[in-house]
């Protein structure tokens, strides 16, 4: 039992296979949340199959602008993630104090972050974050 067609499938390739099958199994399929997807009937299943091109389609779309958006924001110098819990100055301090022999798990411990955040801030180089 499904409540919306969207969570049955997601292209309508994948949700023509699916009705395919229940009709082998001599089952038939209704949607709960919406009234137009009854493919029990002909027609129904006519809807049902133009219904899921528009929405893979529309999803497509979706996508397209997302991507889109993204790559402009990252044209504009926008940092995606989760920010930095060290700042440049204190990325820069790591750096010379690893360098003149202190341990990774001893500034680790100082900044109270992990060891792996450490190698991360002595690998990159020290731009200020946008």
């Amino acid at each position: 039992m499904v409540t919306k067609l969207d969570r049955l499938a997601r292209s309508s390739r994948d949700l023509l296979n699916i009705l395919h099958d229940l009709k082998e199994g001599s089952c038939g399929f209704v949607s709960l949340g919406e009234s137009w997807c009854d493919a029990t009937s002909d027609i129904g299943e006519l809807v049902v199959t133009i219904m899921a091109g528009i929405a893979q389609f529309e999803r497509k779309l979706i996508l397209s602008r997302t991507e889109l958006g993204i790559a402009k924001a990252r044209e504009q110098g926008k940092k995606f993630g989760r920010p930095s819990v060290l700042d440049v100055g204190q990325k820069r301090k790591i750096a010379d104090r690893y360098a003149k022999g202190e341990t990774m798990a001893a500034l680790a411990a100082e900044y109270e972050v992990g060891e792996a955040t450490i190698f991360r801030a002595l690998q990159g180089p020290f731009e200020q974050a946008a």
